[in-house]
């Protein structure tokens, strides 16, 4: 599917799974870990990234050479458990089976650079020990120029959202 679609149906898929949702405090609590955890990654990633300017290969990019959507899966398991639906953890399956290989596969930018990063940087699951140039440092300007706080907003207000739909 097309790389444009990922976020009209990342939209279309939090109200499918909030309309799914059965949520209890103690699948919340869960679900948060993971969506915390998740959402701490990309952050991270926001950091070293600047987009379309420079090959990012520093912090998380030299565990994975996608740090950013490893914490976009990581806070979508989170709301998924914290959902506490079968039917929500399919949906979320789903998209992100859809739509993230094929991204991923696109984003080969910078091409002089990327061929050694991307030889020794996995493309999606995270190396244990850094590899690569690492030649960018976290700095909070690209976090707040990548508007990372849309995403870390977002967080807590579908956590509330959850909670008023299964424990109020």
């Amino acid at each position: 599917m097309p790389s444009r679609l990922r976020v009209p149906f990342g939209y279309l898929l939090g109200i499918l799974v909030l309309a799914l949702a059965h949520p209890s405090p103690a699948s919340l609590a869960a679900g948060g870990v993971f969506a915390v955890a998740g959402e701490a990654v990309r952050l991270w990633a926001s950091g070293h990234i600047d987009k379309t300017r420079a090959l990012a290969t520093g912090g998380p990019y030299a565990h994975t050479r996608n740090p950013l959507y490893l914490g976009s899966l990581g806070m979508a398991v989170g709301v998924a458990i914290g959902a506490a639906s079968p039917w929500a953890a399919l949906a979320v399956a789903i998209y992100f089976s859809a739509f993230y290989p094929s991204v991923m596969r696109e984003e080969a930018a910078f091409p002089e650079e990327y061929a050694a990063w991307a030889a020794a940087v996995p493309l999606f699951l995270p190396r244990l020990l850094p590899a690569g140039p690492r030649a960018t440092a976290f700095d909070w300007e690209r976090v707040r120029r990548n508007r990372e706080w849309r995403t870390a907003l977002a967080l807590p207000a579908m956590a509330a959202v959850l909670w008023a739909r299964g424990c109020l």
